[in-house]
């Protein structure tokens, strides 16, 4: 299991594309627009960007003109990144069916930047260090990785369990899952690159009920495949939880973390 084995559909990837353009560090994104040359045209390549939703939320805030590289393995999610431009009239979007654990420093030159969301989490140890490897000297936005806390309110006594049976869920096969933020900075270390860590929280609340349906029967069906002793008790708190969402009485937080490499 690895980033390259792994399956998402574009309904979901629409459903929480609101929450992922609120929860996005703009600090970071401004300050990778600071770093990149005002003058000619920007080649930035987008990791496991599936229906390009990274580039409609960051090209507006980059200089100038662009020209996305979408990389994916599913042809079907790089349909959608073609026909839903920021901005076609300064950006031009190129799609590349390709497994981006095996991309080199020759499938990315010429880039002046590497960015991605969503992704590290994904990966093994491996894949990510031959990802950074690829990606050496260029600056990287790597948004919207796990770090294993979700904080649901109200409390429920049963929160802990299930939260812990996920992570170590996200862990299978050698994932790094919430792991993978803390391996990308050790990877990093020494490089001389400047590395930069900030907070990107999903809020998720009566605004977004659907997403928060969504988000938490993933949640609980991931828990108990890892743990099936909690199936016994999961229908119950699965509903509870579920009236409290449609009552507009729960509120979650999904914490994430993005990162900014600059050399």
């Amino acid at each position: 299991m690895s980033a390259a084995a792994v399956r998402v559909s574009p309904d979901w990837l629409r459903l929480r594309e609101p929450a992922d353009a609120a929860a996005r560090s703009t600090e970071l994104a401004e300050r990778l627009g600071r770093h990149l040359p005002a003058a000619g045209r920007l080649v930035i390549h987008d990791l496991g960007g599936g229906t390009g939703a990274m580039g409609r939320w960051l090209a507006p805030r980059l200089p100038g003109r662009q020209h996305w590289v979408v990389h994916d393995r599913d042809a079907g999610l790089l349909e959608h990144a073609v026909a839903e431009l920021p901005d076609s009239a300064l950006v031009t979007v190129e799609v590349r069916e390709s497994d981006i654990t095996q991309l080199t420093p020759r499938d990315l030159a010429g880039a002046n930047a590497v960015v991605a969301s969503a992704l590290l989490d994904l990966l093994t140890t491996d894949e990510l260090r031959r990802m950074l490897r690829a990606c050496a000297g260029c600056p990287m936005l790597l948004a919207l990785t796990v770090v294993g806390r979700a904080t649901l309110s109200p409390a429920d006594s049963l929160d802990p369990r299930f939260g812990a049976a996920f992570n170590a869920h996200q862990r299978r096969g050698r994932l790094l899952g919430p792991d993978a933020v803390a391996a990308a900075v050790a990877a990093l270390r020494g490089t001389g690159a400047e590395v930069l860590v900030r907070p990107s929280p999903w809020r998720l609340d009566a605004a977004r009920a659907a997403l928060t349906a969504e988000w938490f029967g993933g949640w609980v069906a991931a828990a108990c495949e890892q743990d099936p002793a909690l199936s016994a008790e999961a229908g119950a708190y699965r509903d509870r939880r579920l009236a409290q969402g449609a009552a507009g009485e729960l509120t979650v937080s999904v914490d994430h973390a993005d990162l900014l490499v600059l050399p």
